[in-house]
């Protein structure tokens, strides 16, 4: 069994034009709301091995502050590059190669990537859009995150 969790970066700060898209900060609603969501997780869901996360400010930022709710070392907390304005094919490409030894992988990332795989990943629900510092959780019957593929095709 294995356990996907994409989770949309908190809200990001949009006061500073002249800043890259990628190095946009967490504004203080995204800030209150991924302290807020990580406390939830915490309490109510499966802890991941492993968090990825994409190279952007805004998703680094809410990244740490799950991981760090949660007391999971720096060293668990990886970050991908591709991620950042990746669509589903290659955010699915990036997830079947994780190491099989984590059973549950959290990963940090930005829309419409991160609403169009869920909806690739799970055809019992349709999101229209998963809100900033939303989570969707998927639990898989493979052994492979490298079968993912195969569960996306079926």
């Amino acid at each position: 069994m294995k356990t996907l969790v994409l989770l949309r970066h908190a809200k990001s700060d949009w006061g500073y034009e002249a800043l890259k898209d990628i190095d946009r900060h967490l504004n203080e609603r995204g800030y209150e709301d991924a302290y807020f969501m990580s406390d939830w997780y915490e309490k109510n869901m499966l802890l991941p091995d492993l968090i990825i996360s994409s190279s952007a400010n805004r998703a680094l930022n809410t990244a740490f502050i799950f991981a760090r709710r949660f007391s999971i070392p720096e060293s668990k907390v990886r970050i991908e590059e591709g991620i950042y304005e990746s669509a589903s094919p290659n955010l699915l490409n990036i997830i079947s190669q994780l190491d099989n030894n984590n059973s549950c992988v959290m990963l940090f990332g930005h829309n419409p990537g991160i609403t169009n795989l869920a909806n690739e990943l799970n055809k019992e629900l349709m999101f229209d859009n998963i809100p900033t510092c939303g989570i969707v959780c998927i639990e898989f019957d493979i052994k492979n995150w490298k079968d993912i593929l195969k569960v996306k095709e079926g």
